[in-house]
């Protein structure tokens, strides 16, 4: 049985989708067989991984989560050994009001991925910013989240409230659901800030913050309009690296 990590935060841009394809990636380049699930319907991960979400052949999660087909036969390949894809489109929109008259909506994306989590090491699935019905469904999917924390003013901002969503599935939905960890992004070392938010995270959530933190790097905010992971792009990179550190710590957690 593979992993299910689910990426989430309700706030945008904390670098979900840049922590979703660069773990996902990294996670394959160190051998392991990866679905990256692209569960938010502006289909960035879907982009991001090079894909041309306004042209999209053959089917997207959606598709998956009305029944239409399987996650097995809509899961691309990529340009990373081992890697796929299940794609997402704007379509995703809708499928939130198509579910809401099926029973046990909040399983149909965990029913969906049970065929796939045999075939696979791990599972990431990106989360949309809100915490509409789709995010729910992740959470309901996945045996962990991780949390984006962004390293800026307003980080623990709305982080109560996502907290709060965790505790719900955790006691109605997935009471195995468990918080794989606070990942700090977006972190600028010369910034007092940054390092006050750093601390402050660290204070809240003592044992439960990564190690690893994602610096501010050119080379990651350039790889995506490249339809490429960093690593890929640039293998070298401040940002790549950070991001191999990351699935390194994920295996160790996961894999002692």
């Amino acid at each position: 049985m593979g992993k299910i990590i689910a990426i989430a935060n309700q706030k945008g841009g904390v670098g979900k989708t840049t922590t979703a394809i660069n773990l996902a990636a990294s996670l394959a380049v160190l051998e392991k067989k990866v679905l990256l699930v692209d569960a938010d319907p502006q289909a960035n991960a879907t982009s991001g991984l090079g894909f041309d979400v306004n042209n999209m052949q053959g089917d997207t999660v959606y598709e998956c989560l009305i029944g239409e087909t399987e996650v097995l036969k809509a899961a691309l390949t990529t340009e990373i050994k081992g890697l796929h894809l299940l794609p997402s489109h704007i379509d995703l929109v809708g499928a939130e009001i198509e579910m809401l008259q099926l029973p046990d909506r909040e399983k149909v994306l965990k029913n969906a991925l049970e065929p796939a989590s045999q075939q696979y090491d791990y599972i990431i699935i990106d989360c949309s910013p809100s915490l509409g019905l789709i995010t729910v469904n992740a959470l309901t999917a996945a045996n962990s989240v991780i949390i984006p924390v962004q390293c800026e003013f307003y980080a623990l901002e709305g982080l109560g409230k996502l907290l709060n969503t965790i505790k719900i599935v955790q006691n109605r939905l997935n009471p195995a659901l468990a918080i794989e960890g606070f990942l700090l992004t977006m972190y600028d070392a010369r910034l007092r800030l940054a390092n006050q938010v750093v601390e402050e995270v660290r204070r809240h959530f003592p044992d439960m913050v990564f190690h690893t933190i994602i610096q501010r790097n050119v080379k990651l905010s350039e790889s995506p309009s490249y339809g490429k992971p960093v690593i890929l792009y640039d293998a070298a990179s401040v940002g790549s690296n950070q991001y191999l550190g990351l699935a390194k710590e994920v295996l160790q957690k996961n894999e002692n």
